[in-house]
């Protein structure tokens, strides 16, 4: 059988879907066909939910298989709704993040024949090969089914051994071009899982539902698991052999470092086989000195930082990220103390975040030097902690988010006018403000008031104000950097500023 997978990635930066690309794998050592629409206005401006249905047509497939996150759902389900209308004998499953924490909101939007619940490598062999034979398709654990009247619920099976999985399959995406648009960035995954349970993201809810259905205990669960370093090594030199222009590699693991031994043991499999630099995720409660040391030695030029906020109640009360200030300003000397660059990610517009606590993310910034730092507005995913959280505490603008296709543009949270244009400001000028408290009085001096300038416009002033800051900022860069001085830029995007003495 022929599985056609739709990925929607509309207005959002170019991604690599990891889930495809397991699935297809797993499908074509089954015995089975794949073909991939990758809906991203980047890579194809050709490509609109309303032809979705001439691109299935021609296809054929015997199932239609999306992969969605939350807020990318609204777009699946306008293609899985026409889909549904113009093709009704092909079964559609949607899976993925979206589909994971909320598959009876997928079934009861009536787009949707199933839904995969986690893991879906052997649930989706499972059910094509039922398919395939006409069999029943309502008692597959990990499958969630629409029945007549009814919603048909299955538990899911253990987490799969990803040594019994094959390599992922690139060719099902036109990745030679994601390469290009990406600048020669290419996305690799050394292992699945993360040992921690913050608020805002699915983990947590993943281990709970494990739990609960497999009956193992968090421990029995074996929730974090690596890749072999050998099966990494391989992938990294067959992509290295196939394909051209690559110029770094992204270790998107949620916890690249978790494991001190398997990275040392990487690290030095990784220089014998290429020279290409890598990028990798840390924890601040997973780095000191020598695993800096080890992932400079490496091959390791960045090392990027979950810091979310500069305020440690927040982090702790509403976030569920248990470190200090001081250890992430221990774990960003320990990165720039062996030359590595550093990235920080942080939030504004959290849930019970005050004004204050905002500044707080800002001075943070400005303590620790990060060689860049990108900020996100927050994001309430479907039935997460901080989702529950901002449903209690009557937050959520619900028109609003079905607006919403990323988490840089605007926020979905209501706080009132004031807090709302404060974090409307902070979105868009972000840089300025982390400038303003540079430990270099020219450019603090400079930056302080612009920050006075922006702190003064009204929501109508600001809105006018707003379109002029990508260019300004561009303006400002040149001059500052031309009279000697460092500063943080706008650069690759409007929520990324890179230090000025970042060459790349």
């Amino acid at each position: 059988m022929k599985v056609l997978f739709i990925y929607p990635n509309l207005y959002a930066q170019v991604g690599f879907n990891y889930g495809v690309a397991f699935l297809s794998a797993a499908l074509k050592s089954a015995g089975h066909q794949t073909a991939l629409i990758n809906v991203n206005d980047t890579l194809d401006d050709d490509v609109k939910p309303g032809d979705i249905v001439t691109r299935v047509r021609d296809e054929a497939p015997g199932l239609v298989g999306f992969s969605v996150v939350t807020n990318q759902f609204r777009y699946a389900l306008e293609m899985a709704a026409l889909i549904r209308r113009e093709l009704p004998g092909i079964p559609v499953i949607a899976g993925g993040v979206h589909a994971t924490m909320d598959p009876k909101g997928v079934l009861e939007s009536g787009a949707f024949d199933y839904a995969c619940v986690g893991e879906g490598e052997e649930a989706l062999i499972e059910l094509v090969n039922a398919l395939e034979r006409g069999a029943d398709t309502t008692n597959i654990p990990n499958i969630w089914a629409r029945g007549s009247d009814t919603i048909i619920e299955n538990p899911v099976r253990p987490f799969i051994d990803l040594e019994r999985l094959p390599r992922k399959d690139y060719s099902i995406f036109d990745f030679q071009n994601m390469i290009d648009a990406k600048d020669g960035w290419v996305g690799l995954m050394a292992s699945r899982g993360c040992p921690f349970r913050c608020s805002y993201c699915f983990n947590h809810r993943m281990v709970e539902l494990y739990s609960r259905d497999t009956g193992l205990s968090v421990a029995e669960l074996n929730y974090v698991r690596h890749h072999s370093v050998e099966e990494v090594i391989g992938e990294v030199e067959h992509l290295l052999s196939n394909y051209k222009n690559i110029r770094t590699f992204i270790f998107d693991d949620d916890l690249f470092t978790f494991d001190k031994e398997y990275v040392r043991e990487f690290c030095r499999r990784y220089r014998q086989v290429t020279n290409v630099p890598f990028v990798c995720n840390a924890h601040v409660r997973f780095m000191d000195e020598e695993m800096a040391a080890i992932l400079r030695e490496g091959g390791c030029r960045i090392v990027k930082f979950g810091l979310e906020s500069g305020s440690e109640r927040v982090r702790r009360e509403v976030m569920h990220r248990r470190m200090t200030n001081k250890q992430i300003e221990r774990a960003f000397e320990a990165v720039h103390s062996a030359g590595l660059h550093s990235s920080a990610f942080v939030m504004i517009g959290l849930p019970g975040e005050t004004p204050f606590e905002m500044d707080e993310t800002v001075a943070l910034l400005a303590r620790i030097r990060p060689g860049r730092f990108r900020w996100a507005v927050f994001y309430p995913f479907v039935n997460t902690d901080a989702w529950d959280m901002a449903v209690r505490m009557g937050l959520i603008d619900f028109d609003k988010m079905k607006n919403l296709s990323n988490f840089t543009d605007d926020s979905c949270l209501d706080f009132g006018a004031e807090q709302n244009l404060k974090i409307r400001k902070l979105r868009a000028a972000f840089g300025w403000y982390v400038n303003a408290m540079s430990a270099d009085p020219t450019v603090a001096r400079l930056f302080s008031r612009l920050c006075d300038v922006v702190e003064g416009l009204t929501h109508e002033q600001f809105e006018a104000f707003e379109q002029q800051i990508a260019s300004f900022d561009s303006l400002l860069s040149q001059v500052v950097t031309r009279a000697g001085h460092q500063l943080y830029a706008l650069r690759y995007n409007s929520f990324t500023a890179v230090t000025s003495t970042w060459t790349d």
